[in-house]
């Protein structure tokens, strides 16, 4: 009796050592789209008066939690009895990495000062309805990078046990909400907290610098977390059509190999952008003649 209990700990032992390497290797595997996760989110929670952010970022938070709900499940199924998706979604979902990588730096070239307009617009008009939009669009954007963090948890854990798939999904998950969301609570009260160490100061100016400091910091913070966000997008997605797409991996095998790999995954990622973003705009083109 006393053996058997010691063989199932031990069992138990070996499941947790599996699951902790698989998570540690599968976290490092969706550290850029959870960059961009994080960067989307402090960019969506930002903007409003101070009394709304955290309210804003929790409606995100409960949106996200319900998105893992749903994908994790499913994509433990389609992996159980239709493995050969996993990668065609995995694919799909580059390529939609890539478009939104693509698209947020055209947007920037072309158009940041008639979106920022644009918004300015709608927050005087309606703010209640731009917070509503914004929690929509976060939540939104959050589901499709779910499935990519998901699924490319899940394809770092093919070959383990189901069990140590189901753990790992499931960890990895967690940590993509919990810790992301935890992060942009704290980034979005910087400055917040700046004010209150200004407040508090007493005319020590030590508090006082470093209260500015904070406040001056957050639009910086943000813009940061957006470019490398931008540039994580873009590079998650080269490296799953480098190696998810036979022809593709081939091509860099033998004409890329020369080049760092981090370059030749950002240039695929920035051509699979370039031809998913004129494709979209096309079909939107040609939507509209349809429809004029």
């Amino acid at each position: 009796m006393a053996s058997g209990i010691f063989a199932i700990l031990d069992d138990i032992a070996m499941l947790m050592d599996d699951v902790a390497l698989a998570s540690k290797v599968a976290t490092k595997k969706t550290a850029g789209i959870l960059g961009d996760d994080l960067a989307v989110n402090a960019n969506k929670a930002t903007g409003f008066v101070s009394s709304r952010e955290l309210p804003v970022l929790w409606s995100i938070t409960k949106g996200s939690f319900l998105n893992k709900l749903i994908i994790v499940p499913i994509a433990l199924l389609l992996n159980y009895f239709f493995p050969e998706v996993i990668k065609w979604i995995l694919v799909l979902g580059g390529l939609y990495l890539a478009f939104e990588g693509v698209e947020k730096i055209f947007h920037w070239l072309f158009h940041r000062n008639d979106e920022h307009l644009e918004i300015e617009k709608v927050l005087a008009e309606n703010p209640e309805e731009e917070e509503k939009s914004k929690i929509r669009s976060a939540i939104s954007t959050d589901f499709i990078l779910s499935v990519e963090i998901v699924i490319i948890a899940l394809g770092t854990v093919l070959e383990q046990s189901l069990a140590v798939q189901v753990i790992t999904v499931a960890i990895v998950s967690l940590i993509a909400t919990v810790g992301v969301y935890g992060i942009v609570a704290l980034i979005v009260r910087m400055d917040d907290f700046g004010f209150q160490l200004i407040k508090k100061s007493n005319g020590k100016e030590i508090w006082n610098t470093i209260g500015n400091a904070m406040v001056k910091a957050l639009p910086v913070i943000i813009k940061i977390l957006s470019f490398v966000g931008t540039i994580a997008l873009i590079l998650v997605a080269g490296g799953i059509f480098a190696h998810n797409i036979e022809m593709i991996h081939h091509f860099t095998d033998h004409h890329l190999s020369q080049i760092p790999s981090i370059l030749s995954e950002a240039l695929l990622g920035v051509v699979g952008g370039l031809i998913a973003f004129c494709v979209i705009f096309l079909g939107k083109k040609i939507y509209a003649a349809f429809n004029s």
